[in-house]
């Protein structure tokens, strides 16, 4: 298949981030911070992901003749509900837009409640009398899907298979592994503290490969009722007054750096616990997963998944194996986030004493699910195109 866009202007077959009034050019330090700058539209991934995948971009001038199914994209570094994003369009733009000569496609690879975007842009879209189906937004959030005009695609599958192309996978060795888990956080949030210092206090983390490398305070921005759960905030304060706990020597840059893979968390212990972005996904019911996720997927690893709801069934959907023969997962079923904490405490407590034989149990989805992060992403692609052209 191939998609069909409208550039206001390209840099080295780039396409310049529409809106943007920062100014930068490709491959440089400046290319990577207009998210930083108002209105906070960023370079379009899903060029980069399309020029990987051999998927086809056309690229027109709003003077040219259009073909149907032809778009003008808006990545978004962030949505602002302040921003009113019709109003910076072009003349031109919106014309076209009005016309039903074209529509906007927003792509987000971020996890915010995609509902309530939609009431954003619907009210936008009315305010500057523009058709009701004049625009298309690409979420990261699964609950997207349940939208009319919004579709989920799974960016940060493609997003790190990218970042981290030049790094090999590591091997699934059989060679006996020094620790039991990887947990991994980087920054701090109510929640991971939460969890964090729940594994701490019951010495799960004992043997383990584990970091908190921000300090922070308990906010009440917390998905787990933690004052349910007995003696557990007091021990999370404690835990975060000793923070930040590191686990290597690198810099805060070097560990978001993710063509860098530290391989020991890897191949030097048997699970990974996951510690998500979001633990609820901003209320939406859906699903946000990131990098986070499918690193140890790449590097060879069973894992539980420390986030949101139906996590593990959007990986299955997507593929990938969960392990479900050999570990609880009934966690993932849970949609309230303190029993779903609770009950993956649970899964984690029962996974602890037997994790050798558990993964030499699970060896064969782990290299299914590596072979399958390996291959090209051409089909994600097609399938995010057919969406958007039946939507169109």
């Amino acid at each position: 298949m191939e998609l069909n866009l409208i550039a206001d202007q390209t840099i080295n077959n780039k396409i310049y981030p529409a809106l943007a009034t920062w100014q930068a050019r490709p491959y440089t330090q400046e290319w990577r911070e207009f998210g930083s700058h108002y209105p906070y539209t960023i370079p379009l991934r899903l060029q980069e992901y399309c020029d990987y995948h051999d998927v086809k971009i056309n690229i027109y001038n709003i003077n040219d003749q259009l073909p149907n199914n032809t778009y003008y994209p808006i990545a978004l570094g962030f949505f602002d509900f302040s921003i009113d994003y019709f109003s910076l369009l072009s003349p031109e733009i919106r014309k076209k837009l009005r016309q039903d000569q074209l529509q906007i496609l927003f792509c987000y690879h971020e996890g915010d409640n995609p509902e309530r975007i939609k009431q954003r842009l619907d009210q936008l879209a009315e305010d500057h009398l523009m058709p009701a189906n004049c625009y298309c937004f690409v979420s990261a959030n699964t609950a997207a899907a349940k939208l009319p005009g919004f579709v989920y695609f799974t960016d940060f599958e493609l997003w790190y298979y990218q970042r981290n192309f030049t790094t090999p996978a590591l091997e699934i060795h059989h060679c006996n592994r020094p620790h039991n888990f990887t947990v991994l956080n980087r920054l701090h949030k109510s929640w991971r503290a939460t969890i964090m210092s729940d594994l701490h206090r019951r010495s799960l983390l004992d043997n383990s490969l584990w970091s908190y490398c921000e300090a922070g305070s308990m906010e009440n921005d917390n998905p787990i009722e933690i004052d349910l759960l007995v003696g557990l905030r007091s021990a999370a304060e404690q835990f975060l007054k000793h923070a930040p706990y590191t686990a290597d020597n690198l810099t805060n840059q070097q560990r978001n750096d993710h063509s860098q893979t530290e391989s020991k968390y890897h191949t030097d212990s048997y699970c990974n616990i996951i510690v998500e972005t979001h633990f609820d996904a901003d209320q939406s019911g859906g699903v946000f997963l990131t990098e986070k996720t499918f690193k140890p997927i790449k590097h060879g690893q069973m894992f539980f998944i420390a986030g949101c709801a139906g996590s593990l069934q959007t990986l299955r959907d997507l593929g990938y194996k969960t392990f479900d023969h050999v570990l609880d997962n009934s966690y993932d079923l849970e949609t309230n986030s303190t029993a779903r904490w609770q009950k993956l405490l649970s899964a984690i407590q029962q996974a602890k004493p037997r994790l050798p034989k558990l993964f030499e149990q699970c060896r064969n989805d782990i290299e299914h699910n590596q072979q399958l992060f390996l291959r090209k992403k051409t089909d994600r692609l097609n399938t995010l195109l057919t969406q958007l052209y039946e939507y169109y």
